[in-house]
């Protein structure tokens, strides 16, 4: 299967049924099919060829998501581009990824006008709701294009989307991702979340990135799509109730915005079957409080851009972990999926027994080609012929996945090595605390000083010296912060997750230490 063979699968199994939903604005699929073959022509006709790349930039809309679907139609490379990214890094992310065709809204034609002044290599620009200076309108574009378009099936490990990483440690690279990759996605998500019914989708997150993923499983089975242009608690509280949602996917931080809210307990919540939470660990009360909140049906699975479906933490699991049997099994990120292999490695390429803590490495068709023009981290990433993940943690006996932290998260503060996850597990469940992250700062005596950036929930106050104190008591005076500050909100990337890069550097300028 193709990329694109999924939302034709959709069309086949009822082509007048709701592909997308946005507002008032609905595609059936036989449309939505339609226009993909539209832009597939287009681009055939304006001289573009197989392995194009083509860039992608948009807020939540489905028009615009389409057009990814008709260059992947065309055997080309969709390139999404976070809207949330500054222009500098946009206009670097097009160069970088020899991008030769963009889509864009027309909010962003300040970025635009920005890769048009610079980019050359940018041949064809296309705005996909309004017509901007010489730049078409993708109506206008489209005129006299066919909507039948044929071409001989792609090779499975053809590249067909290059996503970036999260930016969290440093610039992004290109990842690319396969048909192959795609196909073993869908067929993974297809195992773990079993129904006898079309879903209903809520598409909160961008799709340009996870939001955009979860719609491929979703064409699969014929199902709707409803496109939300923001993922605000108002927003997807209304929508769950209105469209009687049956699957979900949101950002850790946007599910501790939606318990924080003080209506969250007033929305009918039932229709929910799949409640998926993504991007970073949750915290063991938040994740107790969302199962009182919206029942039993929340569900995690762990990947990654390089690797897009590797461990999966089921409905079951998590209500047999809530009614205390084994409440620590909410920590974990489940088992491995039927189609990836997972393992504990060593930094010398030894395979760890249970218990033993070292980097998450995969074996799976989801696991990237590789990164874009950078063979030097590919090879990094793939050594002892492994994906390595870069995430650090240990696996049980029973085979669940606990991830620890990130190794370069690590504090090394007078020779012990300290994870802040541990530290901030511990300052998530104080009830003032909406996000926080640990990082060590520079320090003299100890090498490192662990430090703790709280930000709160609004309208709530705690002392530092009793957030100090809970750790102390919980984690011992070695893996307690030292010193805790405030800040009004933490540095996110694009897709929610805290960036402490950003933190560090802060606190790291001029020190030796890469950030």
């Amino acid at each position: 299967m193709e990329a694109i063979d999924f939302l034709d699968r959709g069309a086949y199994l009822g082509a007048d049924r709701h592909c997308f939903v946005a507002g008032e604005r609905t595609w059936t699929y036989e449309q939505s099919r339609r226009l993909t073959m539209r832009i597939a022509s287009a681009l055939t006709r304006d001289g573009f060829r197989i392995g194009t790349h083509v860039a992608l930039l948009s807020p939540n809309d489905p028009v615009a998501f389409m057009c990814a679907l008709g260059a992947v139609r065309a055997h080309m490379v969709w390139v999404p581009l976070n809207p949330r990214n500054s222009v500098e890094d946009i206009v670097d992310q097009l160069d970088a990824f020899d991008c030769e065709v963009l889509f864009y809204h027309s909010s962003y034609e300040s970025i635009a006008a920005a890769a048009r002044a610079r980019l050359p290599a940018v041949r064809r620009m296309v705005c996909v709701d309004a017509a901007v200076g010489a730049t078409p309108v993708l109506e206008q574009w489209l005129d006299g294009a066919s909507d039948q378009f044929s071409i001989a099936p792609a090779d499975p490990h053809d590249v067909m989307m290059i996503m970036t990483t999260g930016g969290t440690t440093g610039r992004p690279k290109g990842v690319m991702q396969t048909h192959l990759a795609f196909e073993s996605m869908v067929a993974s998500r297809l195992v773990s979340r079993p129904t006898d019914h079309p879903p209903r989708f809520l598409a909160a997150a961008q799709l340009t990135h996870g939001g955009g993923l979860a719609c491929f499983p979703i064409f699969a089975r014929g199902g709707t799509v409803y496109v939300l242009p923001a993922a605000k608690p108002e927003l997807i509280m209304d929508a769950i109730a209105r469209y009687r949602i049956t699957e979900l996917t949101l950002p850790v931080a946007a599910v501790y915005m939606l318990l924080a809210h003080p209506d969250v307990r007033k929305h009918d919540y039932s229709s929910i079957e799949y409640f998926n939470y993504a991007t970073a660990p949750m915290s063991e009360t938040k994740l107790r409080e969302a199962l009182d909140v919206f029942g039993p049906v929340m569900i995690q699975g762990w990947g990654q851009s390089e690797a897009l479906a590797l461990t999966f933490l089921s409905k079951e699991d998590h209500v047999t972990a809530n009614d205390g049997s084994n409440g620590k099994r909410l920590l974990s990120c489940g088992q491995q999926l039927p189609f990836a292999e997972v393992a504990v490695m060593d930094l010398e390429g030894r395979l760890l027994s249970s218990g033993e803590i070292g980097e998450f490495v995969a074996r799976s068709n989801t696991v990237m080609k590789g990164y874009y023009k950078d063979p030097e981290a590919t090879a990094e990433a793939f050594r002892f012929g492994w994906h390595h993940t870069g995430d650090m943690g240990y696996c049980d006996e029973d085979g669940y996945f606990y991830i620890v932290d990130r190794s370069k998260d690590m504090i090394i503060s007078g020779g012990f090595n300290v994870f802040p996850s541990e530290i901030e597990r511990v300052l998530w469940s104080h009830p003032a605390v909406q996000d926080c992250a640990v990082i060590g700062v520079p320090d003299e005596k100890w090498g490192e000083r662990i430090t703790a950036i709280v930000e709160l929930k609004a309208g709530m106050s705690v002392a530092a010296e009793e957030l100090l104190a809970a750790c102390k008591t919980r984690l011992g005076s070695v893996k307690a912060p030292k010193v805790v500050e405030f800040w009004a909100e933490l540095p996110r990337s694009p897709i929610g997750k805290v960036l402490k890069r950003e933190i560090r550097e802060k606190f790291w300028a001029g020190a030796a230490r890469k950030v």
